[in-house]
């Protein structure tokens, strides 16, 4: 796992939950990890995700420099465009 940044996105709130997601955003930036799964792993992350969040490809930015990634999003009518903001709990 390693550090990077996801430019021109923002992290939203999924429409009706407290749940993140992604929705373009020119002048947003996102922190994240980038990490290479199992294909168990992978499988495990499907399945917790649901049917909603889909697998998107983005470039993201990493002290190695760019890189190609997937990030889990759900599609741009179920985002909302406030900010999504950490509660307690582990939302």
């Amino acid at each position: 796992m390693q550090p990077a940044v996801l430019a021109g996105f923002a992290r939203v709130r999924f429409r009706g939950t407290l749940y993140p997601t992604l929705l373009r955003d020119q002048r947003g930036w996102v922190k994240g990890a980038l990490i290479r799964p199992s294909a168990r792993a992978l499988a495990a992350l499907r399945r917790y995700e649901g049917p909603c969040y889909h697998l998107i490809p983005v470039r993201v930015q990493t002290a190695r420099g760019p890189m190609r990634a997937r990030a889990w999003a759900v599609p741009r009518h179920l985002a909302e465009a406030p900010a999504w903001r950490r509660r307690s709990g582990g939302h």
